[in-house]
């Protein structure tokens, strides 16, 4: 019913940027908070930043400072800008949001992309 597709991920030397793209679409009522998450190789996933509906953001102590989380809410979509890259920023990264749909406007669901790879090496 809902899709997230990320894209924008890739190979990057230490200290440049990337920018991180996730569209969402289908049966979409209204999507509350989004995210972004990565998960490195033999390690869980975690918290990269947050975004409201509203604006307001949250992000993981390793990547303060250095990422910029976004979204536009008549487009669904939502934007990490990821400067200052350090190799242990290297991992999937992953969109998540709160969606209501269409067919059920009152009850929320949680929603996850398939993943874009970023790697940080010289």
């Amino acid at each position: 019913q809902v899709q997230l597709v990320e894209s924008g991920g890739g190979l990057a030397q230490p200290g440049e940027s990337l920018k991180l793209s996730c569209a969402a679409s289908g049966r979409i009522f209204s999507i509350g908070a989004m995210g972004w998450y990565r998960q490195a190789p033999g390690k869980e996933r975690e918290l990269v930043a947050t975004i409201t509906r509203g604006g307001s953001t949250n992000y993981a102590d390793s990547v303060k400072g250095r990422f910029t989380i976004s979204r536009d809410n008549a487009k669904n979509t939502l934007s990490l800008q990821m400067n200052s890259l350090k190799p242990e920023d290297t991992a999937a990264y992953y969109c998540n949001a709160v969606v209501a749909t269409i067919d059920r406007p009152y009850y929320t669901m949680d929603y996850w992309g398939k993943g874009t790879l970023v790697t940080v090496s010289s």
